[in-house]
């Protein structure tokens, strides 16, 4: 993945993430989609964190939207790998966040979800 991709992607990221549009941010994972995040730990009762699926990562973001209606995000940084992404970003809080996202065929096959403290 090249840094013009990668920027690309991530201007499309935000700006679906602050429309709250659950179908056009989903429409980039694959079916079998494996998410890890510290929130869903707290969300999502037995999921350790881990989300297994495009099912239950619709499922973790809704409630998540649901529970934070004011969610938006501002992209502070983009950084490409070979076959990721990572996304260092603010949210609504104020706090910086980092979404780490592993591409396959051009759909995200992982992801995790880094914060740092709210």
């Amino acid at each position: 993945m090249d840094l013009d991709r990668a920027h690309a992607f991530a201007e499309t990221w935000v700006a679906e993430w602050n429309a709250h549009d659950l179908d056009r941010i989903l429409r980039h994972y694959a079916g079998d989609v494996v998410f890890r995040s510290p929130i869903a730990a707290r969300l999502i009762e037995g999921s350790d964190g881990t989300i297994r699926g495009k099912d239950a990562l619709r499922a973790y973001w809704a409630e998540g939207l649901r529970r934070n209606p004011d969610l938006r995000f501002e992209v502070v940084g983009v950084y490409a790998g070979i076959d990721c992404v990572v996304i260092n970003f603010r949210k609504e809080t104020g706090a910086l966040a980092n979404e780490v996202l592993v591409f396959e065929d051009d759909l995200i096959v992982s992801g995790w979800g880094t914060h740092g403290p709210e």
